[in-house]
């Protein structure tokens, strides 16, 4: 890869999985102002729109919306071909999207609410890997990344979520473990981010400069947003496949 504009990195297409709101959103954000062309997915089309017109009113125009319910497999493969008609490759993939469950006890939740979750967790990141996956391998860098969340560890049980989601989580884990070696001869870099509990200012409020981002305070989505672009900016010799981060308190 060739630097370009003062050394940095020549513009990427960018899918975006669940980024009508909290990191989804941010993320949005910030690969647009880095002049990259944003590709943006919610279950509620109107949704990823006001991210569209929110990033357009920053200035930056290359951006489109859509509508992908993860849990739909129709949804997703129409989501796909959206896609594949705006442009005929995609450099990052990120899945981010994926429904969240809380509830510390099992009969907590109802069966339609724990089929949700798992399904757009699991079933919604292997389909949407599944089906962009050709438009990835058209690029010269291309890269997965998944938002999974510390609750996809062995062991860890902090995150006040429901059991399905943490079942969810582990499934989204371990399809990253598979892909990695079997995309890496292929050149498609799989990273994985498994953060605990973090918070997540406005990146467009005065809170996002003001949070505090010292040894002993929580992660901040600030923080998960330089490990992506550090990794993403790699030469591609590198495969990051996973950063993992200690739970302050």
């Amino acid at each position: 890869m060739t630097p370009q504009n003062g050394g940095r990195p020549r513009a990427r297409r960018v899918v975006i999985t669940g980024a009508a709101r909290d990191f989804g959103r941010t993320l949005a954000i910030f690969f647009a102002r880095r002049g990259d062309e944003v590709l943006l997915s919610a279950r509620d089309v109107r949704a990823a729109q006001r991210t569209a017109d929110e990033i357009r009113g920053l200035g930056f125009d290359k951006v489109h919306a859509f509508r992908c319910d993860l849990a739909d497999p129709a949804s997703v493969r129409a989501f796909a071909d959206g896609i594949a008609e705006v442009t005929d490759h995609i450099d990052v993939l990120v899945n981010n999207g994926a429904r969240w469950l809380p509830g510390d006890d099992l009969a907590s939740a109802a069966d339609e609410d724990i089929a949700a979750t798992v399904a757009s967790t699991v079933t919604g990141t292997v389909l949407v890997t599944k089906h962009l996956l050709p438009l990835l391998l058209k690029s010269d860098r291309p890269d997965v990344v998944n938002l999974i969340s510390s609750a996809g560890l062995t062991g860890n049980h902090r995150t006040q979520a429901h059991a399905a989601f943490y079942a969810a989580k582990h499934g989204q884990a371990g399809l990253a473990d598979l892909l990695s070696p079997q995309l890496r001869p292929h050149g498609v870099r799989v990273i994985s981010l498994y953060p605990p509990d973090f918070s997540n200012p406005d990146p467009l409020g005065p809170d996002w400069d003001t949070t505090p981002r010292g040894a002993g305070d929580k992660l901040t989505a600030h923080s998960l947003v330089d490990c992506v672009m550090f990794a993403i900016d790699q030469p591609r010799d590198c495969f990051i496949r996973a950063f993992h981060f200690e739970q302050a308190g």
